[in-house]
C-alpha cells in the first residue's frame, strides 16, 4: 500500500511540476481522485496531507486542497538535476592538478612549435605514442599512419567528402548511429545509406547486398558500446566485416571511440582482424581526458596518406600544438593509463548499476539495449502510446536529463521510439533516483491515457 501512495503522490507531484494543475487552481477532490487511481478515500487523504507537509498544496476550510502560489512553488520544486544527457565527462574526473602540471609542462616543451605551423598530420613525437597506444588494442601502424585531428569531428567531416581510393561515393552507417557522423555527411551533401542495427547485431544479408550493389565507399561503425545503444559487435562479427570489406572494395571507418572503457582483454577492434588495409582506426581523447583539447587520431592505410594530408591541411593548416603536447606529455608520464583504468573502473560500476535498477523498476518490455559491463551508453524503448517528446520535457521538469534517440537516424529512415541514457555524469544514488523518476514519469502517461493495464509494475 505504501508503494502505491508513494506512487499517487509522485504522479500529483508531476502533475504540479508539469503545470497541469496551475498554482492556485484547486485539486480534484478527494472522491475524484480515489476513482482515478482506484484506491480508498484515506490513501488519498494520506497523499493530500504529505503534499500539504511539503508545501506544495494548501487546504480551505470546506472548499478542498490548492496548489500554493508560483512564488512559493518554484523554490520547493528546484532540484539537483541528474543528467543522463550529457556525454562529455564530468570536470570533477579529472585532476585538475595534474592537468595544470602537463599544461606547464607543454608551455616549455613546445614553445618553439607554438609560434610556428607545425605539421598538419600532427607532432611527430605525439603520433609515435599514440602508435604504443594503439598497439596496445592490436592495431600496429607506423607513426606515418597516423594522424591527428582536431577533435573525432573535423575527422568524420573530412572522411566524409573527400574522395576514397576505390572511387565510390556513397556512404553506408548503421542506424541508429552517432548524430556527428550524420551532420558530417549532410553538411558534405554525400548520399547516405542506412541499415538497422539491433540489439542483436546486424542483417549480414542486406550488408553484404548493400557492399556489393551500392558503390559503397565507406561504412561507418561504432562496433564497440555503440552511440547510443551501448552494444558491441561480437569478435566473429568483427571478422566477418573485416573479409566482407576487403573482398567488395569497400573502406570502414572504425570509430572506436571508448576503446579506453573495454573489460574484455580479448576483445579486438576491426583493424586488428585480416582485411586491415580496407579499415581506418579512428579514437577521440574526449571521454578520459577533455572534450576541449579537440584532440582525436586515426590509423590509415597507405593509400590515403597524400589525399588526406592534402585535405587535413587545408581544414585547419594544422593541430593545435599546446593540445598535443599536453595529450603527449600526459601519456607519457602515465598519467593517461592511470587515468583511463579509473575511469574504465568507475563507468563500469556504473553501467551495472543502471542495468540492476533498470531491471528492477521498468518494465522488461522497455529494456531494448541495457548492457551488464562496460560502455557509457544505454537506451530504453517506450511504448509507441508514449510521445517520447512530451516524456522528455515532463523529466526535464522533474530534474532528469534525458536524449531522445530520434536526431540519430537518417530522416528517411523508420525510427525506434528510443531515450538514449548516458552514465557519465550520473553517480549510483543519481542513477537510482533517475530511473525512478522516468518509471513514474512512464506510469503517470499510463494514468492521463487511461490505459486498460499498466505496463508498469508497482
Amino acid at each position: 500500500m505504501k508503494n502505491k501512495k508513494d506512487s499517487i503522490q509522485q504522479i500529483i507531484r508531476s502533475d504540479i511540476v508539469n503545470g497541469l494543475i496551475k498554482p492556485g487552481q484547486k485539486l480534484p477532490s478527494i472522491r475524484m481522485q480515489s476513482q482515478r487511481f482506484g484506491c480508498s478515500l484515506n490513501t488519498i487523504i494520506g497523499v493530500y496531507q504529505e503534499l500539504e507537509n511539503q508545501y506544495l498544496i494548501y487546504s480551505r476550510p470546506k472548499s478542498g486542497y490548492f496548489v500554493v502560489a508560483r512564488e512559493a512553488l518554484l523554490p520547493l520544486l528546484q532540484t539537483k538535476r541528474i543528467d543522463f544527457a550529457s556525454a562529455a565527462p564530468d570536470p570533477t574526473s579529472i585532476s585538475q592538478i595534474d592537468f595544470r602540471q602537463c599544461l606547464n609542462k607543454a608551455m616549455e616543451l613546445f614553445e618553439t612549435s607554438i609560434f610556428t605551423y607545425p605539421d598538419p598530420q600532427g607532432l611527430l613525437s605525439l603520433r609515435q605514442e599514440i602508435v604504443k597506444l594503439f598497439q596496445q588494442q592490436q592495431v600496429f601502424p607506423s607513426a606515418q599512419q597516423v594522424f591527428i585531428f582536431s577533435g573525432a569531428q573535423q575527422a568524420l567531416h573530412l572522411l566524409a567528402g573527400m574522395p576514397f581510393p576505390n572511387g565510390k561515393t556513397n556512404i553506408l552507417v548503421e542506424q541508429p548511429t552517432y548524430w556527428g557522423m550524420l551532420a558530417a555527411i549532410k553538411t558534405q551533401r554525400q548520399t547516405v545509406i542506412g541499415i538497422e542495427r539491433t540489439p542483436d547485431g546486424i542483417d549480414w544479408v542486406t550488408l553484404e547486398r548493400h557492399f556489393q550493389s551500392n558503390n559503397i565507399k565507406f561504412f561507418y561503425t561504432i562496433p564497440r558500446f555503440h552511440n547510443p545503444l551501448g552494444t558491441s559487435y561480437t569478435a566473429e562479427d568483427k571478422q566477418r566485416l573485416a573479409e566482407l570489406a576487403k573482398a567488395n572494395d569497400v573502406y570502414i571507418v572504425e570509430d572506436d571511440f571508448l576503446a579506453d572503457l573495454e573489460t574484455n582483454s580479448k576483445a579486438d577492434p576491426i583493424h586488428a582482424y585480416k582485411g586491415a588495409g580496407h579499415v581506418i582506426y579512428l579514437r577521440s581523447f574526449s571521454k578520459v581526458m577533455l572534450p576541449g583539447l579537440r584532440i582525436a587520431a586515426a590509423a590509415v592505410p597507405d593509400s590515403f596518406i597524400p589525399i588526406l594530408q592534402w585535405h587535413k591541411h587545408t581544414a585547419d593548416l594544422s593541430t593545435s600544438v599546446l593540445s598535443q603536447g599536453v595529450l603527449e606529455i600526459y601519456m607519457k608520464s602515465g598519467m593517461y593509463a592511470h587515468h583511463a583504468k579509473r575511469m574504465k573502473s568507475l563507468y563500469n560500476h556504473r553501467i551495472k548499476h543502471l542495468r540492476e535498477v533498470s531491471q528492477r523498476l521498468l518494465p522488461k518490455e522497455c529494456l531494448y539495449t541495457i548492457q551488464s559491463c562496460g560502455g557509457l551508453f544505454a537506451s530504453i524503448q517506450l511504448p509507441d502510446s508514449i510521445d517520447t517528446e512530451d516524456l522528455v520535457k515532463r523529466l526535464e521538469n522533474r530534474g532528469v536529463d534525458v536524449l531522445a534517440a530520434d536526431k540519430q537516424f537518417l530522416s528517411s529512415f523508420p525510427k525506434l521510439n528510443l531515450l538514449r541514457l548516458s552514465i557519465i555524469r550520473s553517480d549510483e544514488q543519481a542513477i537510482e533516483e533517475g530511473i525512478r523518476i522516468i518509471a513514474e514519469e512512464m506510469e503517470r502517461v499510463q494514468h492521463t491515457n487511461n490505459f486498460p493495464k499498466p505496463f508498469f509494475r508497482l
